[in-house]
């Protein structure tokens, strides 16, 4: 695929969603961080739900730490893996108190030593609570970006260096939302839905639907 193509399916989305974002709910870095957490291997609605009773009781790494982890569990219970989600996300708590003031850094490398958070996790934070242009690959991503070619890989880390290589500069910031969105409603896993795609004449799938 080259650049033309990429700068025209980048401003397609651009057009019909002029500022996209997480639809994870949160109203600080912190609520995002543990939204995060929380979301691996579940999905975002599930998420909501369970931070939509838990946030409102606890929401800072003072107050979520205060909860222990059996205390945790009873908010997020209803979200795959919780046992060791909780047990992270009070380790993280403790680290955010101790040693950066309770507040969420905007660094990678001090992301990446809380406990539960990886890669993919520190830069969905990075992106959308402090607007740095990282892309974070998960399997959306990671399937989109293959099947259309705008950036093809073996492995996420291949693909997101490729997206923030290729991905022209004016639309950096916000690919990682266009892109999970258009595999998350559009290009689907098992079938995509090519007929509703307005990248389709664009996209380098050898095999769209009808």
């Amino acid at each position: 695929m080259n650049r033309d193509k990429r700068t025209e399916i980048f401003s397609r989305w651009q057009y019909i969603d002029p500022k996209p974002t997480t639809e994870l709910n949160y109203n600080s870095p912190f609520e995002l961080l543990i939204a995060v957490i929380l979301s691996a291997q579940a999905t975002d609605i599930g998420v909501n739900k369970a931070t939509r009773r838990l946030f409102p009781v606890a929401n800072t790494p003072e107050s979520i730490f205060a909860l222990g982890v059996d205390g945790l569990k009873a908010y997020i219970r209803t979200i795959g893996l919780f046992n060791t989600k909780a047990a992270n996300i009070i380790k993280t708590c403790n680290i955010l108190i101790q040693r950066d003031n309770s507040r969420v850094p905007n660094d990678r490398e001090l992301l990446e030593s809380l406990p539960g958070v990886g890669r993919k996790t520190a830069n969905v934070v990075l992106n959308t609570a402090f607007g740095q242009p990282t892309i974070a690959v998960d399997t959306h991503i990671f399937r989109v970006s293959n099947r259309t070619a705008i950036a093809k890989g073996k492995t996420p880390l291949e693909v997101e260096k490729r997206l923030l290589r290729l991905v022209p500069d004016e639309f950096i910031l916000d690919a990682h939302h266009w892109l999970i969105l258009h595999g998350r409603y559009i290009c689907k896993a098992r079938k995509p839905n090519c007929p509703e795609c307005i990248i389709r004449d664009l996209c380098e799938y050898k095999t769209k639907t009808e």
